[in-house]
């Protein structure tokens, strides 16, 4: 089982921009000690052979087709309700400074 030390733990907090207390670097080294550990377990299955999963629900995407429609309202007629514009386009305050 791989067993982090608490240099390691330090480290990843530092890289992670965490700031971690002594009971949680020891808490963090036990934890991730013990993820590491199930990982191992992992590789120790043949999985030549094996595809990969992408997909285990058996779900599959739902496209629209891309039509135009048209609803029979042109830009200048849009344009024509707004308050302000500018060069064919609604004009409105600044949002970002």
């Amino acid at each position: 089982m791989a067993k982090l030390s608490k240099d390691d733990v330090l480290k990843l907090a530092r890289l992670s921009r965490l700031r971690l207390t002594d009971e949680e670097t020891t808490q963090f080294q036990t934890e991730i000690s013990a993820i590491l550990g199930y990982v191992e377990q992992l590789s120790e299955f043949d999985t030549n052979g094996l595809l990969p999963t992408s997909q285990v629900t058996g779900l599959t995407n739902v496209l629209r087709k891309d039509e135009v429609i048209d609803y029979g309202a042109s830009p200048s007629d849009l344009l024509k309700n707004a308050p302000a514009t500018e060069k064919n386009q609604f004009k409105v305050k600044r949002v970002l400074g």
